[in-house]
């Protein structure tokens, strides 16, 4: 085990976001990186020499680490937790996705280890998502319509984060309860519908915006993130506080509010 204040694992390391969490796993005074795997071979990043996936139970085995923090996708990342629930590793993943029975399959993980799942480590996204359950309650009766734009390569459509908003208007608005998935010919507003509209366009880190309408005024409530740093700094604070936990479902916003469990930010996928 690394003599760091917080050693991790990190699976998916030649991806976007594994490169990302270890790139800022080297610059944060502390942290370790003890295992990165891979299901390709894939050259060292930030001087991490990068192992086979398939390697990863006895890699956690050797090297003991504190956390696992996962972005790759919903098959992968559910094998990943069966493992870390065999090795006693705690797991932070930020994977969208999942199906029903997946996350069934990541709940019987957190019987035996600490699971933190969310669709988005930013904390303005954890700020965007309690303003939003804020307007959306204090505005009976408005339009709403949320807008989402990822990168041209992103293959989950609507996103996590825009589902878990979703979520969190349906939570307070009994009267929304159907999605309605971009439009086309014609298409007037029904009652009880939420627009949802997903764009896919150039190198976008990520952007989500929701519209409130009514009463001959409109609200919009938007975040961006500039790159995705911030989406793997936060999974790094995600890990070290989930270190210390018991096994359990989490949710970042139990990060944030330094709570128990049941993600008080908002539930996640």
């Amino acid at each position: 085990m690394s003599g760091a204040d917080l050693s991790i694992a990190v699976t998916g390391a030649g991806g976007r976001m594994g490169r990302e969490v270890i790139e800022a796993a080297a610059g944060r005074e502390g942290v370790a990186v003890a295992v990165a795997v891979n299901r390709t071979p894939t050259d060292p990043v930030a001087g991490v020499a990068v192992e086979d996936a398939d390697d990863l139970a006895e890699l956690l085995a050797d090297e003991e680490p504190d956390a696992l923090v996962d972005f790759t996708g919903p098959t992968s990342a559910v094998a990943y937790a069966e493992t870390c629930a065999d090795a006693g590793v705690p797991l932070v993943t930020g994977t969208t996705g999942f199906a029903d029975a997946q996350i069934d399959s990541l709940r019987a993980a957190s019987e035996t280890v600490p699971v933190l799942k969310a669709s988005n480590f930013a904390r303005g996204v954890a700020a965007l998502r309690r303003a939003v359950r804020e307007a959306a309650a204090a505005l009976p009766g408005y339009d709403v319509e949320l807008t989402e734009t990822h990168h041209n390569a992103k293959r989950d459509a609507p996103s996590g984060t825009a589902k878990s908003i979703l979520d969190d208007v349906e939570g307070v608005r009994s009267d929304l309860d159907e999605r309605v998935h971009g439009r086309e010919g014609d298409a007037p507003r029904s009652p009880g519908e939420i627009g949802v509209h997903a764009r896919r366009a150039g190198d976008v880190t990520g952007e989500h915006e929701v519209l409130l309408a009514g009463n001959r005024e409109t609200l919009e409530l938007t975040h961006r993130a500039g790159d995705r740093g911030v989406f793997a700094e936060g999974a790094l604070d995600a890990a070290a506080w989930l270190a210390e936990r018991d096994p359990g479902w989490y949710g970042f916003g139990d990060v944030l509010d330094g709570g128990e469990g049941g993600d008080v930010g908002g539930a996640d996928e």
